[in-house]
């Protein structure tokens, strides 16, 4: 079969998805991408589209973001006009993020050719970051903002064959009109390679030693240290938590920029802004940025770790919450609707109200003072992403089963 992969950030959602699909060497694969400097996959043909053109920086609001997509889109087509005239590739099926518009205009292409649209957020003012915290001052501008993003998922509606979200809850998000298109299913949990590891040791270099499951390590994990991914929550834990436990040691990964949401106007980020909050209340040497970090020293963290903060407002839901609990860490997460479709309370983890930095603290020095009495969440944890997010036995066969219901019997895809 010939697959079209489309994601400005290859590889995006489609990480474990491509590279399965070329590893069975049976497909030609093309991926179509705006990433300069994008990963290399054996069986892979990459190729970097621009945008038409960008919106100028006075552009009218509320048409900014569609500007923008439909520039992505059209960008895309050239490419992909491109690559048939020039190498002779059409797909049989077209896979794709539909958020940045990159979707929009290939059944003007190929009108023939199916498409599964990946539906990740619907914008609104209410039910998701914008507005969840009251100290956050929500412009009156907003609604129509955050509605106006959403011309992108509505014309993608019509032009994809199939959609798909990871999760009910941001399913849910968008109006019951789209359901009947969409269906759920996550990208999938690499279980068989994300496992525990109980003599997992991990070099500190300011430390001078390695940690060990042995050691009392707090990590909490986000690509960036933002409001949405709760990080100020989490530095007004700190004080408390290191307090109660003098040899915990606490981890924290991410960088300094904004994934999501506003940035603050503090310079340094909001990490110098709560750096400066908390203050001295803080034994800064038992605390340890340790920025972006390789995947498998992620993991190593991870599996060292004896209690693991997981925090967001309503949002999509982190891989690394996945991640964690397939390596059988014990949770303490925010308790907003995504994360509890993941875990339940008492069973698979801990939930603590968002905004609640003393309840946080608490809960994680009971889970460091007596790591026995909690350790059976982290193994139910693994065992429910086992169940309902692995990869191999989960997502897959569910993924493949709606590509083949698209496309010719002769050219369906078999799971060995």
């Amino acid at each position: 079969m010939n697959i079209l992969f489309v994601h400005q950030n290859m590889p995006g959602q489609y990480r474990e998805m491509v590279q399965w699909l070329a590893a069975q060497k049976q497909h030609q694969i093309y991926f179509l991408t705006q990433r300069q400097k994008p990963p290399s996959f054996e069986g892979v043909e990459t190729r970097i589209y621009k945008t038409h053109r960008r919106p100028a920086k006075d552009a009218y609001g509320l048409s900014k973001v569609w500007e923008e997509c439909s520039a992505n889109g059209y960008g895309a087509i050239l490419a992909a006009r491109q690559i048939e005239a020039k190498e002779g590739f059409k797909p049989d099926i077209i896979i794709g993020h539909v958020g940045w518009g990159e979707l929009t205009f290939f059944k003007e292409l190929w009108a023939d050719v199916p498409i599964i649209g990946f539906f990740e957020y619907y914008y609104s003012a209410t039910g998701g970051p914008v507005g969840f915290d009251p100290d956050d001052t929500v412009s009156e501008q907003a609604p129509f903002m955050m509605h106006a993003r959403n011309a992108v998922p509505v014309m993608n509606l019509q032009t994809v064959d199939k959609g798909v979200s990871p999760t009910l809850w941001q399913r849910n998000r968008f109006p019951s009109s789209f359901h009947d298109k969409l269906y759920v299913s996550h990208d999938g949990i690499r279980t068989d390679l994300l496992k525990p590891k109980p003599t997992v040791k991990l070099p500190l270099g300011r430390l001078g030693r390695e940690l060990t499951r042995q050691d009392e390590v707090v990590t909490y994990v986000t690509r960036n240290l933002e409001h949405t991914r709760g990080f100020h929550i989490f530095m007004r834990a700190l004080p408390e938590i290191l307090a109660a436990r003098p040899n915990a040691r606490v981890l924290v990964l991410g960088g300094n920029d904004v994934s999501y949401g506003s940035k603050v106007a503090t310079p340094g980020g909001l990490r110098a802004e709560m750096e400066a909050e908390v203050g001295d209340r803080v034994d800064w040497d038992r605390v340890h940025f340790l920025g972006q970090v390789p995947y498998g020293d992620y993991q190593r963290i991870i599996q060292v770790s004896r209690c693991h903060i997981y925090l967001t407002m309503p949002f999509v839901l982190s891989w690394s919450l996945l991640e964690s609990m397939s390596m059988g860490a014990t949770v303490v997460a925010s308790d907003v609707a995504p994360v509890r479709e993941a875990i339940t309370h008492n069973e698979t983890g801990l939930l603590v109200d968002f905004f609640d930095p003393a309840a946080l603290a608490a809960q994680v020095v009971e889970v460091l003072e007596k790591p026995k009495a909690y350790e059976h969440l982290g193994k139910a944890a693994r065992q429910h992403v086992i169940e309902n997010y692995d990869f191999l036995t989960k997502c897959l066969p569910e993924h493949i089963a709606e590509i083949n219901a698209l496309v010719p019997a002769g050219k369906q895809i078999e799971i060995p």
